[in-house]
């Protein structure tokens, strides 16, 4: 570009938030380094024998593991590992069948609008198509109601977590945005519900003109329920007393209530925004509202619209209920919706926290107890939080309701592979203590909630390396957590119980509990990282069968395997050892790991899920290729020639028509 000619502002639609915790709490670095020393002088000469084995890389590490293993026995993975590779394809062991489908832009509703390969859709159509990025999803048996056992027809409901306008539009984005252009990726957001069927020959397709089918977008009418709900925190122009708002955006991974409902997660929603006063209110500093502008200049579009002028939480009027000041603040929740009421208006569940949610996941439902979810904060230096429900879980009554009332605890993981779950209750006399002691004020429980980065803060949760997906094991109850990375962590934070500066390869946590407890045991389950890195105190060694880096998705699917995706991105992607990002099976009792899938080039392995007799798999690949300018694609998946990439989901059957993993 000239010199005479301006560069452009750029999209930043990276998802990488700056970091925003400068509390003083201890990062799970420390902590594990404290728990690692103590064992040096308990387990000296094993630690030695460990650390000559792993080398230089990881010397000195002399972790553990000390969950005793389950009672279930091991569930192998019985296919043939496929090798890491570049190729602009997806790749799955033999025996095995991948079918593209439901890829960015196909029509699910409304009037059904072709698909342009030019990326021509307006923004009408694009409201009435599959929405780009696809990420976490659930299959919806259609007979739910009734059981829910059918693996022939369902409801597949999935995320569609950010869009890159380079790719949405046919030349890229415009300066200023135009009032289309940001109507068009607001509607390539949120979530699509797609009633779909197997047909005779195996091949899967949705069912048109369903009523079922539907899209959420960033404009689909939605309430706040809970504590949160009527604060004047999130009155605004659009809703003066507090009720309402509007759309869902940033959606990652997602939850399954025990009643049949889909839980949304907003993630990387803060960078939405912009906020030029003087000063940024906490409940948008703690979370990295930028100042200078937005990640994809919606405020800016001309002629401004409602759907643009939201954006900015800037003061323009004398008053909240005359601008949007609080709209940031109707983002960061769990957003509950009902795919099979096309009617239902979806629900934010304030009770359950307000952060970069990654996913939820639910402990087993019993009767008669409360219900108890986990979800973690996707972010460098943030938290692992528990919900517990106010009251008991009864299935024949259950429904969002009890999501409403219930305590919110963070984690702090001890040295000695115990664990607490501190409340964030200003009705629990510790915490009361501790704000006090900060001298920090919340004007109610709803306050608390909409600053729970903040509580988390005060009540002196650790600090983890960006978790992400978790996981129940379907016999044990164990919790398993991905830590993906961070690449922020200094090397001075470095010792023999957290050998890698930078953490780029990341691992995953697990721990075990009675779910209402406020105590729990925890070790590591897998350090990530090139052929040849060992989890310590285990016979697990990765080799080129399983190597791995940047854990992600992560599921357990009925039988008892566990499903690890995999998101690397930048150099490690594309000149490491790793090859593609992938996905593989684990038997968590035997520690054995295969890889089963690698998807295309660049793209991100996330959401997986299988029909309820566990024959058909569906897998999302997301942003597929990397590219520089509207025309240059590195990846022309799923389409081939010369096409734009797409996000899809694969169906993935066996040839000799048996269960997925056997």
């Amino acid at each position: 570009m000239s010199a005479q000619q301006p560069r452009q502002p750029q999209i930043d639609n990276s998802g990488d938030e700056p970091v925003a915790n400068f509390s003083a709490n201890p990062c799970f670095a420390a902590v594990l380094q404290q728990r690692l020393q103590r064992r040096t002088f308990l387990k000296g000469s094993l630690a030695l024998a460990i650390s000559g084995v792993l080398g230089s890389q990881l010397s000195g590490c002399r972790l553990t593991s000390e969950l005793t293993p389950t009672a279930a026995g091991p569930i192998r993975p019985g296919f043939l590992a496929v090798a890491g590779n570049r190729l602009d394809q997806v790749t799955v062991p033999a025996g095995y069948r991948v079918q593209p489908f439901l890829a960015w832009g196909t029509p699910i509703c409304g009037d059904y609008p072709a698909y342009k390969a030019d990326a021509s859709n307006t923004a009408a159509e694009q409201a009435q198509q599959m929405g780009m990025h696809h990420d976490g999803m659930h299959f919806f048996p259609i007979d739910l109601p009734q059981g829910g056992n059918s693996s022939s027809e369902g409801l597949l409901v999935m995320n569609h977590e950010y869009v890159e306008p380079d790719l949405l539009h046919p030349a890229g984005p415009v300066f200023p945005r135009t009032a289309e252009q940001v109507a068009k990726e607001q509607a390539a957001h949120g979530v699509s519900v797609v009633h779909i069927i197997r047909q005779e020959d195996g091949q899967w397709m949705q069912v048109a003109g369903s009523r079922y089918n539907r899209r959420i977008t960033v404009q689909t009418p939605a309430q706040l329920a809970g504590p949160v709900r009527g604060h004047a925190k999130v009155r605004s122009r659009y809703s003066p007393d507090g009720t309402a708002c509007r759309g869902t955006l940033n959606n990652c991974s997602h939850g399954v209530t025990p009643w049949g409902t889909y839980l949304t997660c907003e993630e990387n929603w803060a960078g939405y925004f912009v906020n030029h006063d003087a000063a940024l209110p906490r409940e948008q500093a703690r979370y990295s509202v930028p100042r200078q502008q937005s990640g994809y200049h919606w405020e800016t579009a001309q002629p401004a619209s409602e759907q643009s002028v939201r954006f900015n939480a800037s003061q323009t009027a004398a008053s909240a209920t005359q601008d949007y000041r609080h709209e940031p603040n109707t983002f960061g929740w769990i957003v509950e919706i009902d795919p099979f009421n096309p009617q239902s208006v979806p629900v934010k569940r304030t009770a359950l926290g307000r952060f970069a949610h990654e996913g939820l996941i639910f402990a087993k439902a019993v009767p008669g107890q409360p219900l108890v979810a986990y979800s973690g904060d996707d972010s460098r230096f943030e938290y692992i939080y528990k919900f517990v429900s106010a009251a008991p879980y009864d299935p024949a009554t259950a429904s969002g309701a009890l999501l409403d009332n219930g305590t919110l605890y963070a984690a702090r993981f001890n040295e000695d592979g115990s664990g607490e779950w501190l409340a964030l209750d200003l009705t629990d006399p510790v915490f009361r203590a501790k704000v006090a002691a900060a001298g920090v004020r919340f004007d109610s429980q709803a306050d608390v909630l909409l600053n729970t980065r903040l509580a988390a803060d005060i009540a002196g949760a650790t600090k983890m390396d960006r978790p992400e997906w978790g996981a129940v094991h379907p016999q044990s109850g164990e919790v398993y957590f991905t830590l993906t990375n961070n690449s922020r962590r200094q090397a001075a934070e470095t010792d023999a119980a957290n050998p890698r500066p930078e953490n780029l390869f990341g691992h995953i946590i697990r721990w075990r509990e009675q779910p209402q407890a406020q105590k729990f045991e925890w070790d590591i389950f897998l350090l990530a990282g090139p052929t040849g890195t060992a989890t310590p105190g285990t016979a697990l060694q990765l080799t080129a069968d399983n190597a791995l880096a940047c854990p992600d998705g992560l599921w357990f699917d009925p039988q008892g395997l566990l499903w690890i995706q995999t998101d690397m991105s930048g150099s490690l992607q594309s000149e490491g050892p790793f090859g593609n990002n992938q996905m593989l099976a684990a038997d968590t009792a035997g520690r054995e790991l295969k890889r089963f899938l690698v998807g295309p080039v660049e793209c991100e392995v996330t959401g997986v899920v299988t029909t309820p007799d566990g024959k058909t798999m569906f897998v999302n690949i997301q942003h597929p290729g990397d590219r520089s300018t509207p025309t240059a694609f590195t990846s022309h998946w799923p389409d081939g020639g010369n096409s734009r990439p797409r996000s899809a989901t694969v169906v993935i059957t066996k040839e000799d028509g048996g269960v997925i993993g056997s």
